[in-house]
């Protein structure tokens, strides 16, 4: 009998999140400017919600969708790609220089109903250079 492993676990694997200590983490989401502007909520579903507690977008596997169904990406290797290669949002420690300090994160808003998902197009080489649309500009794409 083989067992498979659940999306989850492989998605935090990626993040580089423990299993075992992800229901009390937050994976921050840092823009072109070095501002943590987003994060990851491990323990909600993998839903991204800007700084302010706005939950804009959701990981699907390695698929970045907005709540309105709309294909905005894909999170790889502690970078999430626009459709072009770029990256908008990063990890801190995939950031390439120092990062701002990280203020209080807003409260949490409830999540809006999640749309029929476009299909993913295919996805491109990654141009190794961080996207000049900001990353709460890029996320908020998927809101509704």
């Amino acid at each position: 009998m083989t067992r498979r492993i659940p999306a989850v676990c492989v998605v935090l694997a990626l993040l580089g999140v423990a299993p075992t200590t992800a229901a009390a983490e937050d994976v921050s989401l840092y823009d072109n400017d070095g501002e943590a502007v987003a994060y990851i909520a491990v323990d909600d579903d993998l839903t991204i919600y800007l700084w302010e507690g706005t939950p804009v977008a959701y990981l699907d596997s390695e698929n970045v969708y907005g709540f309105n169904g709309q294909h905005l990406g894909w999170f790889s290797e502690g970078v999430i790609l626009d459709h072009t290669g770029d990256a908008p949002c990063v990890l801190k420690d995939r950031y390439p220089g120092s990062t701002a300090f990280e203020g209080f994160k807003g409260f949490k808003e409830f999540n809006p109903f999640k749309s029929f998902k476009e299909y993913a197009p295919y996805k491109p080489y990654a141009s190794n250079q961080l996207s000049s649309t900001p990353c709460s500009i890029f996320l908020a794409a998927g809101g509704q």
